[in-house]
């Protein structure tokens, strides 16, 4: 599914003010409503009127072995089947309700965004699913599949303001190196250059690039075959990207099967090595500058000083 670039508002609403409570989320100018409610808080949720509407629901938790879990459903009463399922999984922490104002959805529109949800989220890979099966999509008219492809647009915009990460997608399409920034390019923007990271004990090359505000390590790139560092928050990602395919397991280390975006030098040079590393100084354009250094100089050249 692809994102719009055009900017969107989000209002997010605490109801008991906390933070970590239960929450609102609506788009301007969107029908679709999201409710997300800890487990702990799961009968005030259901007590609320747009539990008892048609709509899609998430089940969020952990699996035995840590590992993020989730569940994708769908309901004419979304507050009836999470009950059910409140009798019958123990494993989930987390609920999230996606309703339309009004309740304007109808069975049809919610099973083909619950078919729609299923494949967004294992073409991802992000988050192991629960569900054993996966439904077909529905026979929708043209008009209502335009609809509900827009719905989930909106959606997927919501989502991770949400906490909910498992339909991000950072694997890219290949791109063209930007060693040689395009002519055209607009005046004033410093073209980025391309950034490499080896670890020669390991055998280990990395090429990355600077796009988009994300720093996107490309495929064909090398890293360790596994997580061999103290326990970070990089672990669990590396172990993702293994899963998922992103990482290739290949003899000795692993190979990126794909572009992929990171959220900083740092993430993306710790996966590489296999450990934590220090993004800012372990990749380095061609000419042997340092990304901080690089950093600083575009730094400099923007503001003119």
């Amino acid at each position: 599914m692809t994102a719009s670039t055009v900017g969107r508002s989000l209002e997010l609403y605490f109801i008991d003010g906390r933070p970590d409570g239960m929450l609102t989320a609506e788009l301007f100018n969107w029908t679709g409503h999201v409710l997300l409610a800890p487990r702990t808080q799961l009968g005030r949720a259901l007590a609320r009127p747009e539990a008892g509407y048609a709509g899609v629901y998430l089940l969020l938790g952990e699996q035995e072995n840590g590992d993020a879990r989730l569940y994708i459903g769908e309901g004419e009463d979304v507050s009836a089947r999470i009950k059910s399922h409140d009798v019958n999984k123990d494993w989930w922490t987390t609920a999230v309700f996606v309703t339309s104002a009004a309740n304007k959805l109808n069975k049809a529109h919610v099973r083909y965004l619950e078919a729609r949800l299923i494949e967004e989220a294992k073409a991802v890979g992000r988050t192991p699913l629960d569900n054993s099966t996966s439904p077909a999509r529905p026979s929708l008219s043209e008009a209502d599949v335009a609809k509900m492809e827009a719905f989930l647009e909106n959606l997927m915009v919501v989502l991770p303001a949400v906490r909910v990460d498992a339909f991000i997608q950072r694997a890219r399409p290949p791109r063209v190196s930007m060693e040689n920034p395009s002519p055209s390019a607009p005046r004033g923007v410093i073209q980025a250059p391309t950034f490499h990271f080896s670890v020669k004990r390991h055998g280990l090359q990395a090429v990355a690039r600077l796009e988009g505000g994300e720093f996107i390590v490309e495929a064909g790139s090398t890293a360790r075959r596994q997580w061999e560092g103290a326990v970070t928050g990089y672990t669990p990602l590396h172990q993702e990207l293994v899963r998922s395919g992103v990482l290739r397991l290949d003899n000795d280390h692993c190979v990126f099967t794909a572009d992929y975006a990171f959220a900083s030098p740092s993430a993306a040079a710790a996966i590489v090595a296999g450990r934590s590393a220090n993004g800012a100084t372990s990749w380095v354009t061609t000419s042997g500058q340092t990304y901080k250094e690089w950093e600083a100089q575009s730094l400099q050249e923007t503001s003119g000083v």
